[in-house]
C-alpha cells in the first residue's frame, strides 16, 4: 500500500492495466494448457485419468484432495454394472463388511460446472451429489461412468429423462410451481404409481409450455459416441463431468463386474490404493 501511494495516478493505471492483461493471458492459456494426468491405482489395476481444464473448480478441488492423499485406501463403495462405479466416501477407509457407506464427505460442495461439450461417455470422471437445488457437487465423492451402447430409440428416451430433470430444476426455482415436485415426492414415498405418473406428466406439460425452459437435445456427435463407445447419457447436464480415463478402460469393466450386496456395495472390497499426479 505504501509503494502504490508514491506512484502517479497515470503510472498506477498503467500497472493496473498491465496486470489485468497478464491475468487475461493466464486465463486464456489455462484452457489450452495440457491436461493434468492422474494415476488411480486400485487392487484391480491402474487407470490413467486426465482432468478437464473446462471445469477448473472441480479440477483444482480434485488435485488438492489428491495432493493431500485424501483418497488413499477409500473403497469403491457403490458399483452398478452397465452404469457406473462410485468412490470417495472417507468413512470407507476402515469400513467393516456390513457397514453402510455413501454418506461420508468433506464439509463443502463444489459449484456445478455444466459444459455442453463434456458428456457421460464411457470412462468419464464425474462428481456425485445429493439432491441440493443448486446441483452442486460433493466435495469428495466421484464416479466413473461405464454405461452401455445406445441406439437412437434409447437415446431419445434418455433425452426425455434429461429434460424431465431440467424441468424439475426450473420448477424448484419458482416457488409457485413447487407443489408439483412435492406431490411427485409424496406419490413416490407412498408407492402410488398412478399419482406419480400423473405428476410426471404435469411436469412434462409445464416444460412444453413455459417460456423459461428450452428442451435439451443430445448433439449428433455425442449420439455417435453413445452408439459406439457407450456411456450414461441420461446424466448429461445434471451432474458435473470433469475428467476421463485415457488408459485402463478395462479396469472399469473389471470393477463393475464385481459381485455386490446391499446398497450395491461390492462383496469383496475394491480399494483405491493411491491416487497421484503424473507430471
Amino acid at each position: 500500500m505504501k509503494i502504490f501511494s508514491k506512484l502517479s495516478p497515470l503510472l498506477f493505471l498503467c500497472i493496473f492495466l498491465l496486470n489485468c492483461t497478464e491475468a487475461e493471458k493466464k486465463i486464456k492459456s489455462t484452457s489450452s494448457d495440457k491436461k493434468q494426468k492422474i494415476a488411480l491405482v486400485t487392487n484391480k489395476g491402474t487407470m490413467i485419468l486426465e482432468l478437464y481444464n473446462e471445469t477448473p473448480l472441480h479440477r483444482d478441488n480434485f488435485i488438492n484432495l489428491v495432493n493431500n492423499k485424501a483418497y488413499d485406501s477409500v473403497l469403491f463403495h457403490r458399483v452398478i454394472q452397465n452404469f457406473m462405479i462410485q468412490a470417495g466416501d472417507p468413512e470407507s477407509k476402515n469400513a467393516q463388511t456390513k457397514d453402510t457407506l455413501g454418506e461420508g464427505d468433506v464439509p463443502y460442495r463444489v459449484k456445478a460446472e455444466f459444459v455442453p461439450s463434456l458428456f457421460h461417455k464411457k470412462g468419464v470422471l464425474a462428481a456425485a451429489r445429493d439432491d441440493n437445488p443448486e446441483r452442486a457437487s460433493s466435495g469428495m465423492q466421484f464416479y466413473i461412468a461405464q454405461g452401455k451402447i445406445y441406439n437412437d430409440s434409447l437415446l431419445s428416451i434418455a433425452e426425455t429423462r434429461i429434460n424431465g430433470w431440467l424441468a424439475a430444476y426450473e420448477i424448484k426455482k419458482d416457488n409457485k410451481n413447487s407443489y408439483l415436485l412435492d406431490s411427485l415426492q409424496q406419490a413416490m414415498d407412498n408407492g402410488n404409481k398412478t399419482h406419480y405418473a400423473l405428476f410426471k406428466d404435469s411436469i412434462a406439460a409445464w416444460a412444453e409450455h413455459t417460456e423459461n425452459f428450452t428442451k435439451y437435445k443430445i448433439p449428433a456427435t455425442q449420439r455417435e459416441v453413445y452408439k459406439t463407445l457407450g456411456g450414461v447419457p441420461h446424466l448429461d447436464q445434471n451432474y458435473t463431468v470433469f475428467g476421463e480415463v485415457v488408459e485402463g478402460l478395462e479396469i472399469i469393466d473389471s470393477i463393475a463386474a464385481t459381485p455386490t450386496g446391499t446398497f450395491d456395495r461390492p462383496v469383496e472390497d475394491v480399494r483405491i490404493i493411491s491416487i497421484r499426479l503424473i507430471d
